[in-house]
């Protein structure tokens, strides 16, 4: 895994040049063993690469890597699984090879099909390929989006990287704020797809690849899983052992495509349906016992690690597990607007930096269980989304109207401490975690009666009917509403989980485990999202997926054929901590600091008044405003960070 920059610029060429090698060192996080430059002052083009050796550690792996004609020049982060299959083929077809890497097949894989060669590769993925004959910078990211790439265009500047920091490194990068880019954040807790916090600034689509020529830029896609349409059709999709085989046969090859390092290599066990079945298929195919990583709280609500450790000893893996308290926990959020310099409000990042470092003392790659709840129907908002818009229907009062009444009579920690005491006598899809929470997203679905709105209310931050009292700007459309409008005509269910897929998962859950391992200098793989499997599960009846209320039916029947049912059958926790209680106690200081009613009234941007109730009605426990004050908090410690 590495970090990649570069630029094309006649105008700015000699400032960039002197520049890039600044801006490449705030990627070095990301490539620790090696570093490389090139510069094309003919044509106006630099390229930039930190390399963490993953495969080939000599020095034939160094980049940017060229053809032996010297006419093409790439720079590469990521990884191909399938490169020996690749290069094996385009040896017949003449090609020389002069290392053992991947990025040398990407490059001649490019070479001999041009862009076409995207559709062969199965992996993970941002590079970008200087076509010194035809004039073309050749961008491209993977089909799922695991890999982060941006850009910056303005007149006939071309900058991309990585991460923004190496963007912002730049003299020539005005880091103008894109005032639309203030409530999609304040509103998603992340800056979605393809906008940027900046202005003039993008996120390359996942499965997407730009070309650069003259000035002129087009981004065209390359991938699509396959539509709910073309899916259901034949008879083998509802016999349900042949769909667990099938599925068992998908998911093992993709587990195994993703063991191939010369570095080495664990995996990330939290205990969860995902990492289990994840880890279960590693150790199927190991004849070693598989090295695993689990972190712990104190606090039963947010730990995992028992069962992490029971599934761990059931499997035979060689099992390491921390506990860490709140101090070391809250010694990261100081860090976090360097680690994530794009404004980011997923507090679970936190656990997974802190995962992510114990497990590079041990291994440089680590398997993940990332992207099973969206392809398997693992969210809790699936089902009650399902559930309330039947329920809205039925309502004998305006859905408003009922909201309002229930606001008034039953308050959130009234719930709380009422459902506690009987939550383990409850069936498993009712024992929740964090009710408060629950409880309010509960009652702010009750206000609409259209499905992507009442789905919006189950994962937004910011209500967009909040967002113009509090920062005086309007919610623009996105691509979670194109989303719901392409899919106008699907059932419910597979329209939320394709939201999920094009927004949620890699601009939060992806860029979440990409900067929180890639800040350690841990290389993440995700065989969950091999798009093998995603294209399997896209065509699954929805009943092998959400099953009376209880999701991963399908990925359930596959892992009980490894591990015992008892060990994952039960609630849903994610890997969450108790930022609602910290906020209150050792983050109190910190937030009343940020978010003081001087500061904000001088900084011009929030409603400090708003601002004010929201956080003494947290602070009283009236109610449970941990996710909406942290991404104010975020806001504030990032634009001190990065743009004040």
């Amino acid at each position: 895994m590495c970090g990649i920059a570069g630029f094309i610029s006649h105008t700015d060429f000699d400032v960039l040049r002197n520049e890039l090698p600044g801006s490449l060192s705030a990627l070095a996080h990301r490539g620790p063993d090696d570093a490389g430059l090139y510069f094309d002052a003919a044509s106006g083009v630099g390229l930039a690469h930190r390399r963490l050796s993953i495969i080939d550690l000599s020095a034939a792996g160094h980049q940017p890597m060229t053809d032996k004609t010297q006419s093409l020049q790439i720079v590469y982060n990521g990884e191909i699984y399938n490169f020996k299959k690749i290069r094996k083929e385009l040896r017949k077809k003449g090609y020389e090879f002069h290392s053992a890497t991947d990025t040398e097949v990407v490059l001649y894989a490019y070479l001999e099909w041009g862009v076409e060669c995207l559709n062969r590769f199965i992996g993970m993925f941002a590079f970008a390929i200087w076509d010194k004959n035809k004039k073309i910078f050749f961008l491209a990211r993977d089909r799922l989006g695991i890999k982060p790439f941006y850009y910056y265009k303005k007149a006939n500047t071309l900058v991309f990287a990585s991460e923004l920091k190496a963007i912002m490194a730049l003299s020539v990068f005005p880091k103008e704020i894109d005032e639309a880019a203030i409530p999609l954040f304040l509103h998603y807790q992340y800056v979605p797809t393809p906008h940027s916090i900046f202005k003039n600034t993008y996120k390359l689509p996942p499965a997407s690849y730009l070309l650069y020529r003259d000035g002129d830029v087009s981004v065209k896609s390359y991938w699509s899983a396959p539509a709910y349409e073309n899916s259901n059709r034949s008879k083998d999709q509802h016999d349900e052992h042949l769909l667990v085989e099938k599925l068992d046969q998908v998911l093992t090859q993709a587990v195994s495509d993703r063991l191939v390092s010369d570095v080495p290599l664990g995996a990330l066990l939290s205990g969860g349906i995902d990492s289990s079945i994840v880890v279960a298929l590693m150790q199927k195919v190991n004849a070693s016992p598989v090295r695993t990583f689990s972190i712990g709280f104190k606090d039963d609500r947010y730990d995992e690690a028992p069962w992490a450790k029971k599934i761990a000893s059931h499997l035979g893996t060689a099992h390491t597990e921390l506990y860490v308290d709140s101090r070391e926990a809250l010694d990261v959020i100081p860090h976090l607007p360097t680690i994530y310099d794009e404004p980011f409000a997923d507090s679970s990042s936190i656990p997974t930096f802190l995962v992510s470092r114990m497990a590079r003392k041990q291994v440089t790659v680590a398997l993940s269980g990332d992207g099973g709840d969206e392809q398997f129907a693992g969210y809790m908002r699936y089902w009650m989304t399902l559930g309330m818009e039947k329920w809205v229907e039925r309502l004998p009062i305006r859905p408003d109207k009922f909201f309002s009444l229930a606001v008034k009579l039953i308050r959130p920690h009234w719930v709380e401490k009422c459902y506690l005491p009987i939550r383990n006598l409850l069936p498993r899809r009712f024992q929740i975690t964090n009710i408060q929470d629950k409880w309010q997203k509960l009652l702010s679905v009750l206000q609409h009666d259209q499905i992507s709105e009442i789905y919006r209310r189950t994962i937004c931050i910011w209500d967009k009917d909040e967002l113009f009292g509090l920062v005086g700007l309007k919610l623009p459309n996105c691509r979670f509403d194109q989303a719901f409008n392409e899919t106008k005509h699907w059932p419910i269910l597979q329209r939320l989980m394709h939201v999920d897929q094009q927004t949620y998962l890699s601009d939060c859950m992806l860029t979440k485990v990409d900067r929180a391992s890639m800040a350690n200098g841990l290389e993440v793989r995700v065989p969950l999202l091999d798009h093998r499997v995603v294209e399997f599960s896209a065509r699954l009846p929805a009943h092998f997926k959400l099953r009376n209320g209880r999701g991963k039916y399908l990925l359930k029947k596959v892992l009980g054929k490894y591990i015992p049912t008892e060990l994952f059958e039960r609630p849903k926790m994610g890997l969450g901590i108790p930022i609602a209680r910290w906020l209150r106690g050792p983050l109190k200081p910190l937030l009343l600091d940020y978010l003081s009613h001087d500061r904000l009234k001088k900084e011009g941007l929030f409603n400090q008044f708003f601002i004010d109730q929201i956080i003494e009605e947290h602070l009283s426990g009236q109610y449970n405003h941990q996710h909406r004050l942290w991404a104010v908090l975020m806001w504030q410690m990032w634009r001190e960070k990065w743009a004040s």
